[in-house]
């Protein structure tokens, strides 16, 4: 009997079964369930996957609710529902996925893996705005960060590939259609780029990363326009697809060795943007001992890889040009010289979600009760299993 994990994003509804050595007995790729009709498909498609004997929902956001996973009962799915506002276009699938799932597997225990909890750690710091008290109490107001599923698989799978043992400071790199990244010591995240919400950060597909407040301030107030214009051109037609007509990696890499102005520029930005933030991640560990690379386009893409690197030999780091473009899976693609290990870790935000879901039910973790408070002590939370 397998853990079902469901990821629910925006365009589709991920299943996957693993078994107890983490390998995928069965899958399934559905649209996001929105009425009875996709509910039928999608009990069909887990009665296909075999016997199941627990579920792992990934939750976008956690807000200070929680900082770990937790057993899903009624008053936990209405906490995770109360913070909708603070995930608008994330928390509604993963909602709709969790009923429908539980409707298709009744008196199946599920565990919510939240995308924030691994950030719950990061010291006050990083992860406190410069605004009034009055504000970030009566709203919540700090950075949350977000992949951490991700981060906390990547950045514990590199500490194993290395034997790595304490002090181990290692930056990850989700680069993906979203992308951020993580600063994890000793298994740890004590900084992130991603804030309050998914568009702080690096440049992404659609998404513009940071923006000076003051532009926006200055587009609603000289140009007339309204806070869902903003957020509509911030969140879907800005990054690469507003620098070069596409959010399609691939494409502007391209279109830039072809000579395509704007391509180029669409690269050079998201690059700027890249090493100078890992270079920030590095500086909040004092220093840096791994590098990694992960998601569709950490993955896949050789150029992006080499490009960032090239531009952070000043903190140790050095890539190897015929193990960058050469192989697939968790590899090393750093220079034998190099002071600082670089690797590419595949992501698998489901068996992190997993090994979630069998620590949390054998640690019998039953209550929504578990609290962060808004901003945390550094040291005062357990690293998320």
């Amino acid at each position: 009997m397998g853990i079902l994990v469901v990821n629910a994003g925006s365009s589709s509804l991920k299943l996957r079964v693993l078994d107890d050595n983490d390998a995928v007995a069965g899958s399934a790729d559905l649209p996001p369930p929105g009425d009875a009709a996709d509910v039928g498909d999608l009990g069909a498609a887990i009665a296909s996957l075999g016997p199941i004997r627990a579920v792992g929902h990934r939750i976008v956001h956690g807000g200070t609710l929680f900082s770990r996973p937790v057993v899903i009962d009624a008053a936990v799915e209405e906490q995770i529902r109360s913070l909708t506002d603070l995930a608008p276009l994330h928390q509604p699938k993963s909602l709709a996925a969790l009923d429908a799932v539980s409707a298709a597997l009744p008196g199946v225990p599920a565990v919510a893996c939240f995308d924030t909890a691994f950030h719950a750690t990061i010291p006050p710091a990083a992860s406190t705005y410069a605004l009034p008290p009055s504000w970030r109490q009566r709203w919540s107001l700090r950075r949350y960060g977000f992949h951490g599923l991700s981060h906390a698989y990547a950045s514990q799978r590199a500490a194993s590939l290395l034997g790595a043992t304490g002090g181990f400071r290692v930056v990850t790199c989700h680069l993906g259609a979203g992308a951020s990244l993580a600063a994890v010591l000793d298994g740890k995240s004590v900084d992130t780029t991603m804030g309050f919400t998914p568009l702080e950060g690096l440049v992404m597909a659609t998404r513009s990363g940071s923006v000076d407040p003051g532009l926006l301030l200055w587009l609603e107030e000289h140009a007339g326009l309204k806070p869902h214009e903003l957020a509509e051109t911030l969140e879907s037609h800005s990054g690469l697809a507003g620098l070069a007509g596409t959010g399609d990696m691939r494409e502007v890499l391209e279109r830039a060795r072809s000579g395509d102005d704007s391509a180029r520029l669409a690269r050079d930005v998201y690059l700027h943007r890249l090493r100078g933030s890992v270079a920030a991640m590095a500086a909040a560990m004092n220093g840096l001992d791994a590098l990694v690379f992960t998601g569709g386009v950490g993955e896949n893409s050789a150029e992006i890889r080499a490009r960032a690197v090239d531009g952070l030999g000043f903190l140790g780091v050095a890539c190897d040009p015929g193990r960058n473009s050469a192989g697939s899976g968790d590899r090393e693609i750093g220079t034998e010289a190099a002071t600082v290990r670089t690797l590419v870790i595949s992501a698998r935000e489901d068996i992190q979600i997993a090994r979630q879901v069998r620590a949390t039910l054998k640690g019998g973790s039953r209550t929504s009760n578990q609290a962060a408070p808004a901003l945390l002590p550094e040291g005062e939370v357990e690293a998320v299993l």
